[in-house]
């Protein structure tokens, strides 16, 4: 039997004038089939018909696997085939999945915050054609909404380090003029190393130190639970649909000045669905409730450490950088960021260099080898032994060369040299 669509299609040609076999030819069909509907001027009837449901037996036994375990639908096939169950797989898949959905439906209740309470953190990868014109590239948002006023910042960036990500949340900061009390995140590795036992979170101790050091009490959503962020969830879609669908990228520079510009005048103007306000005028009731900004920022370089070698070289990053020769079998940490690296000892900095661009580079101030060879004690230190033949005059070096004869008057030298002397 053929569909409705099929019909009016086969007697829409026929009012054209094309002939029975014609019809056969560009529908596909048979020119007895075509006859038969052109003849019958009713549309098909389909009977239904009721299928023997051959998992009904075993339904109960199905829930009551899933309620012990969460075994997955191939693990249910193959219990089931060993009770005498025949039917095929895809049936058990089905009534599976049906049960799983059923099960897994969640409601939450939608919550408020105060002014200045909380801010919530979230990225998003949006896909570029790269320099050559061919290859597709990703770019990341950062974006962070104040809970009260769902007033946005937005920054893209071309990585996800820890370095970019507190260099966004300072900018971030300084954007919105404050400090909101508590910010949540998902379980990203820039700020949870993983969970221990119970509610207990391993932080990464660089974004800890970070919090600390502006006041901010860091949250974190429970393991696949999208829908507690919400409100930093939702502006991303509202982004990609209203900023970026149709925008013309050419850099980073450029798009962040844009979307900035976009966020006040675009974003910060309109009446927000759930407060019923414009976004804007609720900032400005929350601007004063975030906690001050410190006035020393911290210091968010990327960290590493290095082992000085007895040249005063160090390697990092495929190059090599000469430090002062007091540093030479010691760890220095290096401290890297826009394209600087400053290098220290001690908690004192003892050298600064730029990054090449190229590889296989040695940097070298040329104060460093000249007070080498000036410190009188590191000499001193690298020459105090003597190796190979020097061994065998040590002492005499050290003791000099004056050696004790018996003395004799000079009478005696002179008789010696008139006397014969024979030898036998």
């Amino acid at each position: 039997m053929i569909k409705e669509v099929s019909l009016m299609n086969i007697r829409s040609l026929a009012n054209q004038g094309y002939s029975q076999r014609a019809i056969a030819k560009l529908t596909g069909l048979h020119r007895l089939t075509v006859k038969k509907y052109l003849e019958n001027t009713n549309l098909p009837v389909y009977k239904q018909i009721n299928r023997k449901d051959m998992l009904k037996p075993y339904k109960p036994l199905i829930q009551g696997w899933l309620e012990q375990q969460d075994y997955q639908a191939t693990r249910i096939h193959e219990l089931l085939t060993g009770e005498g169950f025949c039917g095929s797989y895809p049936t058990v898949r089905r009534y599976v999945r049906k049960i799983k959905e059923q099960r897994d439906r969640k409601a939450y209740i939608r919550f408020e915050t105060i002014p200045g309470l909380q801010a919530q953190v979230d990225f998003g990868d949006f896909q570029i054609v790269g320099v050559d014109g061919n290859k597709i590239e990703t770019i990341y948002c950062f974006i962070m909404v104040l809970g009260y006023s769902r007033h946005m910042y937005i920054e893209f960036i071309e990585d996800c380090t820890m370095t970019s990500f507190l260099t966004c949340h300072q900018h971030a900061f300084g954007f919105f003029g404050g400090v909101p009390t508590e910010i949540l995140y998902d379980n990203m590795k820039n700020v949870v190393i993983k969970r221990l036992v119970g509610s207990t979170i391993q932080w990464n101790q660089r974004f800890a130190g970070f919090a600390l050091h502006y006041g901010f009490k860091p949250a974190v959503t429970p393991p696949y639970s999208p829908w507690t962020k919400g409100k930093v969830e939702r502006p991303i879609k509202y982004v990609r649909e209203r900023f970026w669908r149709g925008y013309a990228f050419t850099d980073i520079t450029r798009t962040n000045n844009d979307v900035r510009r976009w966020v006040i005048t675009v974003a910060g103007t309109r009446i927000h669905g759930t407060t019923k306000e414009k976004v804007l005028e609720r900032f400005n009731r929350e601007r004063t409730r975030l906690s001050p900004i410190p006035s020393i920022p911290y210091d968010i370089s990327e960290r590493v450490y290095r082992k000085v070698y007895k040249d005063c070289q160090l390697s990092f990053g495929g190059n090599r950088y000469v430090v002062p020769h007091e540093c030479a079998g010691t760890k220095v940490l290096l401290k890297v960021r826009d394209g600087i690296v400053r290098i220290f000892h001690d908690e004192r900095m003892v050298a600064l260099y730029r990054i090449p661009e190229e590889k296989g580079k040695t940097l070298a101030h040329p104060g460093f080898y000249r007070r080498l060879r000036e410190d009188h004690d590191q000499i001193k230190r690298k020459y105090r032994n003597l190796f190979g033949k020097a061994k065998a005059t040590r002492g005499l070096l050290k003791d000099g060369l004056q050696v004790e004869v018996a003395r004799r008057p000079l009478s005696v030298y002179e008789t010696l040299l008139t006397e014969e002397v024979y030898h036998v």
